[in-house]
């Protein structure tokens, strides 16, 4: 039984009871029969509470705690520090106020404290880093530990793709992208929607890409920041990811071959994975030789199919003989594509 139901039947009985109260009170001004207005009443509670009370209780409590979850540690600090200064703020401005003349005196401290609230949380959230930096400064701790990202100034936007994929996580590890990983809010937003997809394959891609997300963002060796720029204007998200890496001088971080293109044309510095995973593959060159097992048939007459460990496609010929055998095979061929790399092999005579 899920929390969305509960929630339903629970608020289903409370409008329904509200709704009958409220007929009763009604029945009185509308001059009809208390026991058919209340009934009536009752019924539109149970038709609102059916509808909105997911709306009202638990989908705002998981958007929060999404976001939350979101949040790095660094940057929840900084607004729970600016919420503190606003409501100091706040406080110290509420009393001058409240001496005014009503409705003034009694309206301006709350208006007051509510804008000091936002603004300060809005500034601690957005320059989050650059107060950590200040902070280690003022209070002469000494030099922030290093992470991966310190390594360089640039900065790297990850689009939806990436994300999705994977990879990016292990190859931020290892420490050799040298800058600070950049995810834009509507990016984050993008991945939500595929994650709240029907369709299951969709929602399992989206789900994959918030957890590596949030792999990257729990990871105290990888610089890391949440974008919160957003470009109204730009409907597409791709086309946002290139304004934004425009904007910000920035690299952007992709598999979707598209988007190389489109960045590219525009003057945008674009690292694509798959280019980074093609340019590591095992390399063989013709006359070499090394093992390899025949998984599946080939698309031409007697080929058979194999792959390294990398992922590289084998292709040998006259290799349907050796179905789900490991033969050594010799290099004919190579040919390298935007999917990747293909080797075509004999098996080794002898």
């Amino acid at each position: 039984m899920s929390i969305d139901f509960v929630s339903r039947i629970v608020g289903m009985v409370i409008f329904a009871l509200l709704g009958g109260r409220l007929g009763v009170s009604a029945s009185t001004a509308l001059e009809l029969p208390e026991l058919a207005v209340s009934f009536v009443f009752s019924l539109v509670g149970i038709l609102f509470g059916l509808i909105l009370t997911p709306w009202i209780t638990t989908r705002p409590l998981r958007a929060v705690g999404r976001l939350v979850n979101e949040m790095s540690i660094e940057v929840m600090f900084t607004t729970l520090l600016g919420i503190l200064l606003g409501l100091l703020i706040g406080l110290m401005a509420a009393y001058p106020l409240s001496t005014l003349d009503p409705p003034l005196g009694g309206l301006l401290p709350a208006v007051v404290w509510l804008i000091t609230i936002y603004l300060t949380t809005t500034i601690f959230n957005v320059r989050s880093r650059e107060i950590w930096t200040f902070l280690y400064d003022w209070l002469g701790i000494g030099i922030k530990r290093q992470t991966y990202g310190s390594l360089g100034d640039r900065q790297l936007i990850l689009d939806t793709s990436v994300l999705i994929d994977g990879r990016i996580v292990d190859i931020a590890k290892t420490g050799f992208l040298g800058g600070t990983l950049l995810a834009p809010r509507f990016v984050i937003n993008e991945l939500h929607r595929v994650a709240d997809s029907s369709d299951t394959q969709r929602r399992n891609r989206g789900k994959r890409g918030l957890d590596k997300l949030t792999e990257l963002q729990r990871d105290p060796e990888i610089a890391f920041k949440i974008v919160e720029d957003d470009f109204e204007d730009v409907p597409e998200v791709d086309d946002k990811v290139v304004a934004l890496a425009i904007q910000l001088n920035a690299v952007i971080l992709t598999i979707d071959f598209p988007m190389n293109r489109v960045a590219r044309a525009q003057g945008v510095i674009v690292l694509n994975i798959n280019e980074l995973a093609n340019a590591v593959r095992s390399m063989y060159i013709p006359g070499e030789t090394f093992a390899i097992r025949i998984l599946q048939e080939g698309r031409e007459n007697n080929q058979g199919v194999g792959y390294l460990e990398d992922g590289t496609m084998v292709i040998v010929e006259k290799g349907k003989d050796y179905m789900d055998r490991s033969i050594y095979v010799k290099v004919t061929k190579l040919i390298n594509r935007d999917t990747g790399r293909i080797i075509f092999a004999v098996p080794e005579e002898g």
